[in-house]
C-alpha cells in the first residue's frame, strides 16, 4: 500500500510540478541485511508478516532474504560473511560453538517453539500410534538436524528405540519429499507446504504432527557472530523490534487474515492451501508471544542433542544466547 500511495504522488508531481515527498532521505537511511533463513516455510509466518506489512522497514531496515536449503548451508553463509544474520535451529550455534570457532554466532531471538514437521505416511492411519513405526521405512532427513533429532526424541519417548525403524537420513530434508513422490519410504518427516502438497497430489496423508508431540521445543531461532552484535546493537534492535510486531500480528489474527498477509511469499501455492496450513501451525501453538530464548528451552535443546548422540559436552547458555533485544522488544522497547 505505502508503495501505491508514493507511486500516486508521483504522478501527481508530474502533472502539477510539485516536489515529491522525501522519500529519497528515508531510502538512503535504510540500512542493508542479509538474513539466510534455513528454509522458506509458511511455519514461519511471523516473519513473513513483518516483511509483508512494512515493519522492517518501519525500522530502517532493507531485508534481503536468502533460502539457505539447510541449516549447515546457512551457518556457511554466516560464518563466511554473506549473511549477516542467520535463521535455523540453534543446534548449529551449539555445534559451531563445541568445534572452536572463533567469533560465534549467538541466539539472540526465538521465533518457534514446537517442532514445525510432520509425519506423513502412503496410506490414511486414522488410528495411528508412533508404534506404527516399528521395522517401517522412514524419511527422516539429514543426520544431526532438529527434524532427525526431534523425531528420534519422540521415538525415544514412545518407548520406542530408534534402531527398531529404518530412518534413511541420506537425504536432505528439501529432498524428502520429492523421494516420497518418487517411491521411497513408507513415512516421510516434512515441512509445509511439502506435507500439504503431498497430500494434494494423492501420494500421502498427515497422520501426526511432531510439534504436537514433542513439545514444547525450541526449534528456530536468529544468531550473528557476536563481534556483528557488538558492532550493531541499533540495527539488532530494529530487526528483533520488527520481528516482535510480526508475531504481535500472527496471535493477535485468524489464520485467514494471516494467510491474507503472507500469500506474496508464497506464489506458487494458493491461499485456501496458506490458510489449511497456518491453522494447523495456529493450532498447536507453534508461535510464541515474544522471542526471548529462554534458558530452560536451551536445556532441553541440549537434552534433545544429547538423546541422539550429537553432544559430547554441553555447552553454557550464557556463551550462545543474549535476551537482551527480545525483552526490549516485548516491552514495546
Amino acid at each position: 500500500m505505502k508503495r501505491k500511495v508514493i507511486a500516486i504522488l508521483g504522478a501527481a508531481a508530474l502533472l502539477t510540478g510539485a516536489a515529491l515527498p522525501a522519500t529519497a532521505e528515508e531510502e538512503a537511511a535504510q540500512r542493508e541485511v542479509t538474513l539466510n533463513e534455513v528454509a522458506h516455510s509458511i511455519f514461519y509466518a511471523p516473519q513473513y508478516a513483518a516483511i509483508e506489512l512494512g515493519y522492517f522497514e518501519e525500522e530502517g531496515i532493507d531485508l534481503i532474504l536468502v533460502n539457505g536449503f539447510g541449516a549447515d548451508k546457512t551457518m556457511t553463509a554466516l560464518l563466511s560473511g554473506e549473511a549477516d544474520i542467520g535463521f535455523m535451529g540453534s543446534e548449529a550455534s551449539i555445534y559451531t560453538y563445541s568445534g572452536g570457532a572463533a567469533d560465534a554466532p549467538v541466539n539472540f531471538a526465538q521465533l518457534t517453539q514446537r517442532a514445525g514437521n510432520f509425519l506423513v505416511a502412503r496410506e490414511e492411519l486414522p488410528d495411528f500410534q508412533w508404534t506404527d513405526l516399528i521395522g517401517q521405512d522412514v524419511l527422516g532427513g539429514r543426520k544431526g538436524g532438529m527434524p532427525e533429532m526431534v523425531f528420534e526424541y519422540i521415538l525415544m519417548e514412545n518407548g520406542i528405540d530408534p534402531s527398531q525403524v529404518n530412518i534413511n537420513q541420506s537425504i536432505d530434508f528439501g529432498s524428502t519429499a520429492a523421494a516420497f513422490s518418487g517411491g521411497q519410504g513408507t513415512f516421510t518427516v516434512e515441512f509445509e507446504p511439502s506435507a500439504t502438497a503431498l497430500e494434494q497430489e494423492g501420494v500421502g496423508y498427515v497422520v501426526a504432527s511432531l510439534g504436537t508431540d514433542s513439545g514444547y521445543v525450541p526449534y528456530t531461532a536468529y544468531c550473528a557472530k557476536e563481534s556483528f552484535l557488538q558492532e550493531n546493537p541499533e540495527l539488532i534492535q530494529g530487526f528483533v523490534n520488527a520481528l516482535q510486531k510480526g508475531m504481535d500480528f500472527v496471535n493477535t489474527h485468524t489464520p485467514e487474515e494471516i494467510a491474507a498477509v503472507i500469500a506474496p511469499q508464497f506464489p506458487e501455492t494458493d491461499e485456501e492451501t496458506i490458510t489449511t496450513i497456518v491453522t494447523r501451525y495456529y493450532e498447536q501453538d507453534t508461535w510464541k508471544e515474544d522471542l526471548i530464548f529462554e534458558e530452560e528451552s536451551f536445556d532441553l535443546l541440549q537434552d534433545i542433542l544429547e538423546s541422539a548422540g550429537e553432544l559430547e559436552e554441553r555447552v553454557p547458555y550464557d556463551a550462545l544466547v543474549t535476551t537482551e533485544f527480545a525483552r526490549k522488544a516485548a516491552k514495546g522497547n
